[in-house]
């Protein structure tokens, strides 16, 4: 009798030591997940803040051949400043939405003017834009990617246990597109 009393504190004990460990395992785990959503989001700022640093000398090399065209340098430059200001997801995709189309009409006003696409500064800096835009579409690819291994560890069991306790929340995709519209790539190129 006391051999199985002992077995079964035993048992309990072990038990009790494989769910503390389960626990600490999971918490480190979100703990990480975290972290990468965190840190790749800033991976995506980044990226960001160079185009938003490029823009203006984009705007500039244009206004230098069509002055006439001020209210596309203000739209630019307005959308510009509110896709800066911007701080979470949600509000950054919108923003961002809205700074594209600034930027296509900027580069449509562009095309009106054959000198300005031979010109070589304009067009370094358009290749910049191209390899930024590409950037920025692999940091938010990965940013997405570990928002969705992260969010499905918050959901999950018996993850979800722990991350209720710890208070770990759903992070909010990066997607750059309205629900049910389909976005359409940016053109850049004038050849």
């Amino acid at each position: 009798m006391v051999a199985i009393l002992g077995f079964v504190l035993v048992l309990i004990i072990a038990l009790a030591v494989l769910i503390i460990v389960a626990g600490i395992v999971i918490y480190n785990r979100l703990v990480r997940l975290r972290t990468t959503v965190t840190s790749s989001w800033s991976d995506i700022d980044v990226q960001l803040k160079k185009r938003y640093d490029l823009v203006p000398n984009l705007v500039e090399t244009v206004k230098g051949y069509a002055t006439h065209e001020k209210s596309v340098f203000e739209n630019v430059t307005l959308a510009r400043a509110a896709a800066m200001k911007a701080s979470s997801p949600a509000d950054k995709a919108k923003a961002e939405n809205m700074f594209t189309e600034t930027l296509k009409s900027l580069f449509a006003v562009a095309e009106a003017y054959p000198q300005l696409r031979a010109n070589e500064n304009f067009m370094q800096l358009q290749q910049q834009l191209k390899e930024l835009e590409d950037n920025i579409e692999y940091a938010r690819r990965y940013y997405n990617a570990v928002v969705r291994d992260y969010n499905i560890m918050t959901e999950t069991f018996p993850s979800n246990i722990v991350a209720g306790q710890f208070r770990f929340e759903k992070s909010e995709f990066f997607e750059l597109e309205e629900a049910g519209v389909e976005r359409k790539p940016v053109k850049v190129s004038f050849s």
